[in-house]
């Protein structure tokens, strides 16, 4: 079982999960790998299954809640801030450096989904981190701005998002909007066909991945804040550390592939890609044959490289 980790974060604490191997010894010296999860998941959904992976072959791995989400401390709740969820990566490095048996200068981190984006934006300029992997990475803010959150397009999105935060500030309340539909039903209901979405709803709404504290709520005003991010920026200059991009053979909507292409081809030191063929975006989260083949890559990326 993981053990509990507090990582302090300023005025609030972020709840870690710290996984360790099998005859971990506090006075040795071990690599570490920080793991940062897809937006809204908690560290006891995808996150968990790497990092346990990873503790089996041999590293510790620490998966840890976002602040505002999950156990974690921070008001308002469900805040998807992607500068901060990109902080959290740092923070979350600063509780690994004090602990026993961990060497500092032998800490990677994993990024899944949104959270390869989020890992990416920190290791750019955190250099503490030695070595980066990625699964199925997607750049949340070119997502945002390539779906188009309002018909007329971006910019008519952001006065809409404008005039609904005067409003809530007005009306002293905060709105918050769905990731995904809450059930299969619902989804159906909607009229959802595109196969990622359906996934994605089968993993997060459902008994196969769903966790209480995975609220599936998203304040609304974090969405200007994810228009306007830009998860890869400066990598070309500034991200020296090896990288690994793991990504899902089936091209689909959430663009992890073409997302993953890019990084490789801007990180200066990017191994890969790792093509995990025969998965898709959403059974990179927990389908046992295509998580063991991610992490048998990534696993021994970080034995090179931390």
């Amino acid at each position: 079982m993981p053990r509990p980790l507090v990582i302090p974060r300023g005025p609030v604490d972020l709840a870690g999960a710290l996984h360790l191997p099998d005859g971990f010894d506090p006075a040795g010296s071990c690599a570490a790998v920080v793991l940062c999860g897809p937006g809204s998941s908690v560290k006891e959904q995808i996150a968990a299954g790497y990092a346990a992976r990873l503790a089996a072959a041999g590293f510790v791995a620490l998966a840890f809640d976002p602040a505002h989400q999950g156990e974690s401390g921070g008001e308002p709740r469900d805040l998807e801030d992607p500068y901060r969820r990109s902080e959290d990566v740092s923070y979350a490095v600063d509780a690994l450096t004090t602990v026993a048996g961990v060497d500092p200068a032998r800490i990677g981190a994993l990024g899944i989904c949104a959270g390869g984006g989020y890992t990416v934006h920190a290791a750019r300029t955190d250099h503490r981190i030695a070595a980066l992997g990625t699964v199925v990475a997607v750049d949340i803010g070119a997502a945002r701005r390539g779906r188009g959150p309002a018909a007329d397009g971006v910019a008519t999105a952001l006065d809409d998002l404008a005039a609904e935060r005067t409003a809530e500030v007005l009306g002293g309340t905060l709105d918050r909007v769905n990731w995904l539909p809450d059930s299969a039903e619902d989804a159906a209901a909607a009229g959802l066909t595109d196969v990622d979405a359906l996934q994605a709803v089968t993993y997060y709404r459902t008994p196969r991945g769903h966790h209480e504290r995975s609220t599936n709520r998203r304040l609304r005003r974090s969405d200007s804040l994810l228009i306007g991010f830009d998860a890869f920026h400066l990598a070309d200059r500034l991200l020296t550390q090896p990288l690994q991009v793991v990504v899902a053979g089936r091209r689909g909507s959430t663009g992890q592939y073409e997302d993953g292409e890019r990084l490789r081809r801007l990180a200066p030191n990017a191994e890969g890609p790792v093509v995990v063929e025969g998965a898709g975006h959403y059974e990179m989260y927990d389908v046992p044959e295509y998580v063991d083949r991610a992490v048998g890559s990534l696993s021994a990326f970080f034995r090179r490289h931390l």
